[in-house]
This record gives structure tokens, sequence and C-alpha cells, in this order.
């Protein structure tokens, strides 16, 4: 069995390349060859040094985590379309000057399209239904008494 920080590793590098997919703990296991055991070990040790995110997950009528990585490395095509690096106005580009990065519409434009590629998702609130349900579940017992 390979040693605990040797696996750490392996699995964080592996977190990281699935990048914002993120994998499942089952299968990040049977990838690097450790036991569940030692495996859920690992990931619980990981989160809390805040190298990963576990979210509880329903797969095939049981729950498991996926994993993802809590920063992604930094490559070259995260700022390969920047409008910086072919700016005709990037020799005079400076914060204290009228040619301003702070100013400038095409930086800004770019900017907000960045977070266009990876949507932050968030989980709706309950729905109507479902309030709905209770309300009717109240006055169901309103009626009976």
């Amino acid at each position: 069995m390979p040693k605990r920080n040797d696996l750490e590793q392996k699995a964080l590098h592996y977190v990281v390349n699935t990048g914002y997919q993120g994998v499942l703990q089952s299968d990040l296991w049977r990838e690097l060859g450790a036991s569940s055991r030692e495996g859920s070990r690992v990931s619980i040790k990981l989160e809390e040094k805040g190298l990963i995110r576990r979210e509880k997950e329903l797969q095939e009528g049981r729950w498991t985590y996926r994993l993802y990585p809590k920063r992604l490395p930094a490559s070259i095509e995260t700022i390969i379309d920047c409008p910086c690096l072919l700016c005709p106005d990037n020799a005079r580009c400076d914060p204290t000057t009228t040619i301003s990065p702070k100013s400038c519409p095409r930086l800004t434009d770019w900017i907000i399209n960045l977070g266009k590629e990876f949507p932050i998702t968030f989980e709706e609130p309950n729905s109507p239904e479902e309030n709905n349900v209770l309300e009717d579940d109240t006055n169901a017992e309103n009626v009976d008494t």
C-alpha cells in the first residue's frame, strides 16, 4: 500500500485534472488502486486542508461524494484572448493615466465574459409546489380539529 502522502498527492493531482466536472470519490480510488476506506480518509484530509471540495451525490442508488478542486492551475488558455496582449495602447496603459485598465471597455467586456464560460449554479429554494404541500397538510390538520 502506498504512503498516505503519496496517495494524497496522486489524488489531488487527479482531482485537479478533472477540472470543473469533478470526479466521483469511488472512481478516484479505483483509478489509484486504493481501498475505499483509505480513499475516504485521504479525501477528508484533502478537504480539511482546503484543497478540494466534497459534495454528496446520489449515484446509481448509492450515496457517494463528487470531489472538486478548490483551485485550478493557471494556464495560457486563461489569458490567450485577453485584449491587453494585442492592444496598441499597451505601452501607454497605466492605472494612473487616462489610458488605464480601470476604464478600458475591451478589458471590462473580456472580464465579464470570463464568468460566462464557467457559470456558477446555485440550488433553487423550495418550489411553490413543495410549499403548497406543506400548506395543504396544515389545512388538513385544521379541518380535522
